[in-house]
């Protein structure tokens, strides 16, 4: 859906940094992990295979040999003279998220947040997750526990391949986010 004018979001976003995407077991599914920037709750977003692979890439500077689907987005807003200026992760429905695309002309995409992740790696641009969906979704973590467990999930990032997350998900009722 795209909305020629900038919505009304909420003036409580929270602004969040990609911790990154790792792999939760049993069920072998991608988790896209989302950190407060000033705070210590996560949100963690079920994800997609392909979609965990776009963002491991992007965090690690893997440029392929032929452009993934959010290298092509990227190139043609380039070529077309737009910028991403945000993505906000703006609700939560029936356990669904869903995100917008926020552009340079006030126009706006929405996303999955997977995809609005992926693309905001890419191009630097900053994600915000309104305060509702962390009031709903958000997972409080202790400080003294939150280091080490940052620390921890930094030395599995250090270790995974994007080869790790070739694996079939389990099948889901709405697809991956």
């Amino acid at each position: 859906m795209v909305r020629s004018r900038l919505s009304a979001y909420s003036d409580s976003v929270i602004d969040v940094e990609v911790v990154g995407v790792r792999v939760e077991m049993p069920s072998n599914q991608p988790v896209l992990l989302l950190r407060e920037v000033s705070g210590t709750r996560f949100l963690p977003i079920w994800i997609g295979a392909v979609e965990a692979t776009a963002i491991a890439f992007a965090q690690q500077d893997v440029e392929p040999p032929r452009p993934l689907t959010h290298d092509l987005l990227v190139m043609l807003l380039a070529q077309w003279g737009h910028e991403l200026i945000a993505v906000h992760i703006d609700r939560l429905e029936d356990g669904v998220f869903y995100a917008n695309l926020v552009f340079d002309d006030g126009t706006t995409v929405s996303a999955r947040p997977s995809d609005a992740v992926a693309i905001a790696l890419r191009t630097g641009t900053p994600t915000s997750v309104a305060d509702e969906v962390f009031d709903e979704a958000g997972v409080e973590t202790p400080e003294a526990e939150e280091e080490d467990e940052v620390e921890a999930f930094r030395e599995f990032l250090d270790s995974v391949s994007p080869e790790d997350f070739g694996g079939s998900a389990p099948p889901e009722a709405n697809g991956p986010q």
